[in-house]
């Protein structure tokens, strides 16, 4: 099995601001994840990335907000939008 898309979309959230999320399911876990899903999640404000969810290899999921960088529990791909898109909620005024 090679890499599968599950979910792809880019959606404009604000006039200056818009969310992309792309996640795949892989035959086996990135290094540093427990789980067989790569993904990234981004909130975009005038061009500048302010909210990222990722499990880069090697770091494990996490979670960046502006300059911070903390862990993040990934459980499903559903509960990791349901994070993504509360964090998402908070940003907006």
């Amino acid at each position: 099995m090679k890499a599968e898309p599950l979910f792809r979309e880019r959606r404009i959230v604000a006039e200056d601001a818009f969310v992309e999320w792309v996640v795949w399911q892989l035959p086996a876990p990135v290094p540093g994840s427990a789980h067989p899903f790569k993904y990234r999640l981004a909130l975009v404000v005038k061009g500048t990335c302010v909210l990222r969810y990722d499990n880069e290899v090697g770091k494990g999921d996490h979670r960046h907000a502006g300059d911070q960088e903390a862990p993040h529990l990934f459980t499903t791909p559903e509960q990791l939008l349901a994070d993504f898109w509360r964090d998402v909620e908070r940003w907006r005024p």
